[in-house]
């Protein structure tokens, strides 16, 4: 990628329309910020729009703030519905990470609820507005060693670990990336699908996991070894605007993509296995009940 790339070399965005999924604080936030300084029109997609408005205050620029909760599909649908015109970009970055045992409001465990089906249907539903990609924000924790889909308990139903679920939601994540740009190419469109992974960056997601014992962990290592959010929200605005290979992965340049600035990531082979993303696709077309919008030619 030649010299280090950083948010300066942002390109002018006038004119564009993005939407960023849990934009009130974080990486959805830095994304916003950085996004509407360069011009473009940037929808802040939060559960809480008091606190969004609050988002979108800091931002500058041209904002506006919609409710969607991903965790509950009936808000992807009113969201989705509400939508009209041309929408350039959309970045799924809104997730939880390691939390105690808890349902969304259709029943599906938490993290896979709303860091897989909830973008997997808000992408699905949007896709005939979109014109330009879909950014997904990833992990490398996808990569820890045993780390898989569990297709014979998706919900966890039979036995919960908030790890193992944030890590199978994320390689969730890639999976659907990599379906996505197969669909799409064999539709014809020009919309393009990546992914993007922070590194190690010290955010708010960090603090949800429900234990003391790991907050005041992560809290030292953040200190030590995490990079600051904006560095954090590199990869991201990265793959949201740069001329990039459909199925892109991006993530820090640093040893084991950890901190840095924006670089091919590396994807598991289980993330590259095209049968489990084709399973993990259909399955996840049945649990939310949204389809791919386009017409798909007959595989030979």
């Amino acid at each position: 990628m030649g010299e280090k790339w950083t948010a300066a070399d942002l390109p002018d965005l006038t004119g564009s329309t993005v939407v960023v999924t849990g934009a009130t604080s974080g990486l959805g936030l830095i994304t916003s910020r950085e996004l509407a300084r360069v011009g473009a029109h940037v929808v802040l997609a939060v559960r809480d729009t008091a606190r969004g408005a609050e988002a979108a205050r800091s931002c500058g620029g041209s904002t506006e703030v919609r409710e969607l909760d991903l965790a509950d599909l009936a808000s992807v649908r009113r969201f989705a519905a509400g939508w009209e015109g041309p929408l350039d970009v959309l970045v799924n970055n809104a997730g939880v990470m390691a939390i105690p045992q808890r349902r969304t409001v259709d029943g599906f465990e938490m993290q896979f609820g709303t860091n897989h089906l909830g973008p997997f249907a808000l992408s699905n539903l949007l896709l005939p507005q979109i014109t330009g990609r879909v950014v997904s924000v990833a992990s490398n924790a996808h990569r820890r060693p045993g780390v898989d889909i569990d297709f014979a308990d998706l919900n966890s139903e039979r036995d919960y670990s908030p790890w193992r679920a944030y890590q199978q939601s994320k390689l969730a994540d890639l999976l659907f990336v990599q379906e996505l740009q197969r669909r799409l190419t064999r539709a014809g469109s020009a919309v393009t699908a990546h992914a993007a992974h922070p590194g190690y960056a010290a955010t708010n997601l960090q603090r949800g996991t429900g234990s003391a014992l790991q907050r005041a962990m992560m809290t030292v290592t953040n200190r030590l070894v995490a990079q600051s959010e904006s560095m954090g929200a590199l990869p991201v605005l990265y793959a949201a605007t740069q001329d990039l290979p459909g199925g892109s992965y991006t993530g820090p340049d640093g040893r084991g993509e950890l901190k840095g600035h924006p670089a091919p990531a590396v994807l598991s082979d289980n993330a590259r296995d095209p049968e489990r993303a084709r399973r993990l696709w259909e399955v996840s077309e049945t649990l939310t009940g949204v389809a791919f919008p386009f017409p798909l030619p007959q595989q030979q």
